[in-house]
C-alpha cells in the first residue's frame, strides 16, 4: 500500500507504473530493491537498530550480517584466540573427524524469524538478540543472519561487506539494482584503502625473495618474476 508514515506520503502521487517497484522480471514476480545499510563499526548496527526498533517500520524483515567473532556460538571456536574462520570451515569440512551441531541447526533460527513474523510479532533486533536465540535454540547465528537475508527487506552490515568484492562474494551480495546506504561516508575512503591493502612482515618478504630467486633460476616464468623478486628487494 502506499507510505502514510513519512514526508513522503505528502509529495506528489506517482502513476502505479512508475512507483519504487522496478519493472517486472520473471513473468508476474516484482523486483523489489533491498536496502543495504553501510556503518563503519558493529556497534554503530546496534545503534541503527535501536533506532529502527522506535520506528515505524520496526516490523520490516531485515537481518545484520557480521563476522564470526561476533556470531559464532560454538564453545570450542568462539573462545579461541586464533583464526575462527578456518577452524569454522574445518568443522563444516569435518576434517577432524567432528562437525558443527549448531550449523546444522541454522534452520531452527531461521524459521523461528519466519513464525515471529508470520504472527506480526518480529520487531528489530541487534547482533546480542540473534546470538542469545541461537544459544537457546542451538542454531549458528552466523549462517542463520545469512538465509534471512534472502526474506529481508533491509540489511545491515560493515563498510567492508559492500566495498570489499572478496566479501561480497563469499557473503553472496548483488548490489546490482538494490539501494545502498552508507552512514557516516566520509569514512569510505580509509574502508576502501584497507580493503586492497594488505600487511606483510619482513621475513615473508625475505621467504617470498627466496621462492622468487628459485623460479628465477629455473627460467619459470623468468620475465614475471625478475620484476616481482625486484619489488621484494626493493621493500626488504
Amino acid at each position: 500500500g502506499p507510505c502514510t508514515e513519512c514526508s513522503c506520503s505528502s509529495g506528489k502521487k506517482t502513476d502505479k507504473n512508475t512507483s519504487n517497484t522496478k519493472k517486472k522480471e520473471n513473468g508476474d514476480q516484482s523486483f523489489i530493491p533491498k536496502i543495504f545499510f553501510g556503518t563503519r563499526t558493529h556497534k554503530q548496527i546496534s545503534q541503527i537498530t535501536r533506532e529502527l526498533k522506535r520506528t515505524a517500520y520496526s516490523s520490516v524483515p531485515m537481518t545484520i550480517l557480521s563476522s564470526r567473532d561476533y556470531t559464532c556460538i560454538h564453545p570450542v571456536v568462539s573462545s579461541s584466540v586464533g583464526n575462527r574462520n578456518e577452524m569454522c570451515v574445518e568443522l563444516l569440512e569435518g576434517k577432524h573427524g567432528k562437525s558443527c551441531l549448531y550449523y546444522h541447526g541454522v534452520h531452527k533460527l531461521s524459521e523461528h524469524h519466519a513464525l515471529r513474523s508470520a504472527h506480526r510479532m518480529h520487531h528489530a533486533w541487534d547482533i546480542e538478540d540473534l546470538v542469545s536465540l541461537g544459544k537457546k535454540l542451538h542454531a549458528c547465528a552466523y549462517f542463520a543472519a545469512r538465509e534471512l537475508m534472502v526474506g529481508a527487506d533491509i540489511v545491515f552490515c560493515p563498510y567492508n561487506y559492500l566495498l570489499d568484492p572478496q566479501i561480497r562474494e563469499s557473503m553472496e551480495i548483488n548490489l546490482k539494482g538494490q539501494v545502498v546506504i552508507l552512514d557516516e561516508a566520509h569514512n569510505i575512503e580509509d574502508c576502501a584503502r584497507e580493503s586492497v591493502s594488505y600487511g606483510v612482515t619482513e621475513s615473508q618478504l625475505r621467504a617470498t625473495r627466496e621462492e622468487l630467486d628459485f623460479m628465477v633460476n629455473n627460467n619459470i616464468r623468468q620475465k614475471d618474476h625478475e620484476a616481482l623478486r625486484a619489488v621484494c628487494c626493493s621493500l626488504t
